[in-house]
């Protein structure tokens, strides 16, 4: 999965930073958690969503821009995906690379991974926070798959989130690149973003990823995750957005646009 910008987008920063995933506490990407503490004020005072027309002009114009936005965690298959993004909980995407290239360079699958043991990944990760829970989460999911799941990675969300360090947040995630299923898992960054300008307002992470998933067209909601999280990362950005140079600037509503 290489790593790969966005296009521009939206606005304005934001003082709320969402809890972390309900098992990890892993901000995803860090993946967002069920509730985003000190919000509740902003979200009062925050403008009307925008309307279905502007949500789609919305889609359009990252899609025109990007058409297929790719995630910035380094995988190889399925499994390595589930791996990295268990691993980028309370860690930087590019922390979590640097770690993991020599670890999948020799273990790519469960089996290899289990072969390795719980001592041998956690010099691998010891640069990652939180590598000692990290480690023993691995090798518990690796014994899951190998045991239960024939060494696959199951395409259930269910089932997914029977493995250790594995929450609805990261789950959802894996099932999205993986499996091409159109889940939008929010983050602190697509928390920012649907609040802002705002495309969906909502006071923890989960209710905005059920209302997103429920606005978003269908023919963007695919690609909706990558769009936002990559939007929010590098334009809306949390203390100070690059709102001039923003693609959709003219449809946010957010009403502290920063100057140019």
């Amino acid at each position: 999965m290489a790593a790969r910008k966005t296009p521009p987008s939206v606005k304005s920063p934001s003082r709320r930073r969402a809890a972390g995933d309900s098992k990890t506490g892993a901000a995803s990407g860090r993946l967002g958690g069920r509730i985003a503490p000190a919000t509740n004020a902003h979200i009062e005072t925050a403008p009307e969503a925008v309307d279905s027309a502007t949500l789609t002009e919305i889609f359009r114009r990252f899609h025109t821009a990007e058409p297929e936005p790719k995630g910035e965690l380094h995988a190889v298959n399925p499994f390595t995906l589930l791996v990295a993004v268990v691993l980028s909980a309370q860690a930087t995407d590019r922390g979590v690379n640097l770690a993991t290239g020599p670890l999948f360079a020799v273990a790519d699958t469960p089996d290899k991974m289990l072969a390795l043991g719980e001592e041998t990944v956690r010099s691998y990760i010891r640069t990652i926070g939180l590598f000692n829970t990290k480690a023993k989460n691995v090798i518990a999911l690796s014994r899951i798959l190998v045991e239960r799941h024939g060494g696959e990675v199951p395409a259930s969300l269910e089932a997914l989130q029977v493995l250790p360090g594995v929450g609805a947040k990261t789950a959802s995630v894996v099932l999205n690149i993986a499996f091409q299923v159109p889940r939008i898992a929010v983050d602190t960054h697509i928390f920012r973003v649907s609040n802002r300008i705002p495309l969906f307002v909502g006071s923890t992470t989960d209710k905005v990823q059920a209302g997103l998933e429920a606005i978003v067209p269908e023919p963007y909601r695919l690609h909706a995750h990558h769009w936002l999280i990559l939007h929010g990362r590098y334009t809306c950005k949390a203390r100070k957005p690059e709102c001039p140079r923003c693609l959709i600037a003219d449809l946010c509503r957010y009403p502290s646009k920063t100057a140019a």
